[in-house]
Formats: C-alpha cells, sequence, structure tokens
C-alpha cells in the first residue's frame, strides 16, 4: 500500500502543473465556515436546483448528478471551482457566480442533510469492479477505491465524494473527464492519475458498481 501511495504522491504534481486544480483550501477557519451552514436557508435556495437535481436532491436524469446525502465540504468546493472557473461547466459557472460563499455553505448544508438515493441492481454480477474498488491493481499501482471513498461508498476525508447511488452516466461522464484531463479540479491531479490508467470497460463498470452499491 505504501508503494501505491509514493507513486501517487510522487506523479501527482506533474499533472498538477499541467492544468488548473482547485483553489479551495481547507483551514480550521473554512470547515467550521462550511459546517455553520444553514440547511433551511439552503432549503429555500435550493428551489431552483430542482430542475436538474430533483425536489429532495435526487436527480431524474442520468446526466445529472443527486447532490441528497453528499458531503457539505465537497459541494461546497464544487461550488467555489465552478464559481473560480477551476471546474469548467458553463451552466454551473453562471449559477456559482451568483451565489456568495454564505449561500454555498447553506446550500451544502441543506443538500448534506437530505436522506442519499436509493440503490438498485446488484453487485453481485460486477466482480471486476468490485476488485478494483475493494483491491485496487498493484501491476498498474491502482490504490483501492475505498481508500478514498469509503468501504460502502460513503465518501470522506474533506472533500472526497459519497458515490454510492449515484447516476451511473454521471459517473462514467465524470470518469472519462477525469481521464482526458477536460475536468481537473481533483486536488494534486489524484483523479486524473488514476482515471488515466481505466479502460473504458472498467469506468462504465465502476459506474454501474457505485450506483448499485448498498
Amino acid at each position: 500500500m505504501n508503494r501505491l501511495w509514493l507513486s501517487l504522491i510522487l506523479a501527482a504534481p506533474a499533472l498538477a502543473s499541467a492544468a488548473p486544480s482547485s483553489r479551495v483550501a481547507w483551514t480550521a477557519e473554512q470547515l467550521n465556515f462550511v459546517k455553520g451552514g444553514n440547511a433551511q436557508k439552503g432549503r429555500e435556495l435550493a428551489a431552483t436546483c430542482t430542475a436538474c437535481h430533483g425536489e429532495i436532491g435526487i436527480s431524474e436524469t442520468p446526466d445529472y448528478p443527486s447532490l441528497a446525502g453528499q458531503l457539505p465540504t465537497y459541494l461546497f468546493k464544487q461550488l467555489q471551482d465552478y464559481a473560480d472557473g477551476s471546474r469548467d461547466n458553463p451552466l454551473m459557472a453562471g449559477i456559482a457566480k451568483g451565489l456568495g460563499k454564505q449561500d454555498m455553505a447553506d446550500l451544502s448544508a441543506w443538500f448534506a442533510s437530505l436522506p442519499p438515493p436509493p440503490t438498485s441492481y446488484g453487485k453481485e454480477t460486477l466482480k471486476s469492479a468490485e476488485a478494483l474498488v475493494k483491491q485496487g491493481d498493484n501491476e498498474r499501482l491502482l490504490v483501492p477505491c475505498e481508500v478514498c471513498h469509503g468501504n460502502n461508498g460513503e465518501g470522506q476525508k474533506l472533500d472526497i465524494p459519497a458515490l454510492a447511488g449515484q447516476q451511473a452516466e454521471y459517473l462514467k461522464a465524470t470518469l472519462t473527464a477525469f481521464k482526458d484531463g477536460s475536468r481537473h479540479n481533483d486536488v494534486y491531479g489524484k483523479m486524473r492519475l488514476i482515471a488515466k490508467t481505466l479502460t473504458e470497460k472498467e469506468v462504465e463498470e465502476l459506474s454501474v458498481y457505485y450506483r448499485s452499491l448498498k
């Protein structure tokens, strides 16, 4: 495991310097600010989010992510990244630029307070994806996905997102964007480094695996 992490740490700076990364710095002050988000005010602001992300934060459109139950720090970081251009999406950039930091914290608190999306299918048919999640791949120096995203896809460590129950098409598009470098707001280029080693089939199977994870 140490060898895998060392490889990621050594290789990541080169990737990170090649394209923008997030400008969010997780100081104690910033963490407390996000933690203090007002969920009820966020609920009012979220009225404009329902068309894409659903009435209760669960998207009915495969291309748009569900936000219910997501980590507030992750959501706050993404809104900040959309606003400052670290993450490229014309629609979300326009929305995020109209939000203040307090609005972002409040929205993040609201979506984080909602029950996470339900899961479906069955992961027993996705053994190859499960192997990547649980064991990684030593030959490619791939760290198990669960090291960062949690044993049950719940997310952890400040701004590493929850993946369980997420839209498979959205996850596939996200991994593909990291793979081709069109998304580049991953700190130190970690996800770009990992995604570049994945085959298209692995990207698709991992996306379905996390959609079905219980």
